[in-house]
């Protein structure tokens, strides 16, 4: 099968101040659909400058990306947000909710996005919810939710999209243990079900636990894959 993304000679270069830094050196990978994978490695190793790159969110300084045999590095910064829009999810760190929205809200947002009707848009959003075991939390905001609710929300909206796959930087870090583990059933039991690839940066050995396949990067190279 056809790989989903594929990386050849990846590399992105930062300058600080008088030096560079090499944060991805030279990457070649392929991720087929339905994975279930992390990329680990020691901080500063580039992992979340690897997941930004497959993400869009950050341009190569040479290399390509290819997304269902499309070159995004080839695209303008307009054609790559639309491109995000209807091809990428993503969930944070730092859940990136937006405050004054509803979980469902916050959810039919990128739909809202994308030019769905809202018909669609809510009965989505109400199917996402109870998905992540959320639908009685429909109309709180995010200050009135627990983080691993609202981590759960997050992986709620990145699935609105429908999209090919779902980057997944750090995603259980500022979590408790327990609601790390829910949302890691959550994810896995709609990787499993429903074919949805995940790709996650992360330290956290129960992630690595239960992905099916573990990329290791050092100084920004792949040295295990």
């Amino acid at each position: 099968m056809k790989p989903i993304i594929e990386t050849k000679n990846l590399t992105k270069i930062f300058k600080e101040t008088a030096q560079e830094v090499c944060a991805v050196d030279n990457v070649n990978l392929e991720f087929a659909q339905g994975e279930f994978t992390a990329i680990v490695g020691p901080s500063g190793s580039g992992k979340t400058t690897l997941l930004n790159l497959i993400g869009g969110l950050d341009a190569p300084t040479s290399g390509q990306i290819f997304i269902d045999g499309k070159d995004i590095s080839t695209l303008t910064e307009k054609q790559m947000t639309e491109f995000r829009l209807q091809n990428i999810g993503f969930v944070f760190q730092a859940y990136n909710l937006i405050p004054v929205l509803t979980a469902k809200e916050n959810v039919s947002f990128v739909m809202e996005l994308q030019g769905r009707s809202k018909t669609e848009t809510d009965n989505r959003a109400e199917e996402l919810l109870l998905s992540v075991g959320l639908s009685d939390r429909a109309d709180s905001r995010p200050a009135k939710l627990s983080g691993g609710q609202q981590q759960r929300v997050a992986v709620a909206r990145a699935l609105a999209s429908k999209p090919k796959f779902i980057l997944a930087d750090e995603p259980t870090a500022n979590l408790d243990s327990k609601s790390a583990q829910n949302l890691l059933d959550i994810m896995e039991k709609l990787n499993k079900e429903e074919n949805i690839t995940f790709i996650f940066s992360t330290h956290d050995p129960r992630i690595m636990a239960k992905a099916r396949r573990i990329i290791t990067l050092e100084d920004g190279k792949v040295v295990d894959n």
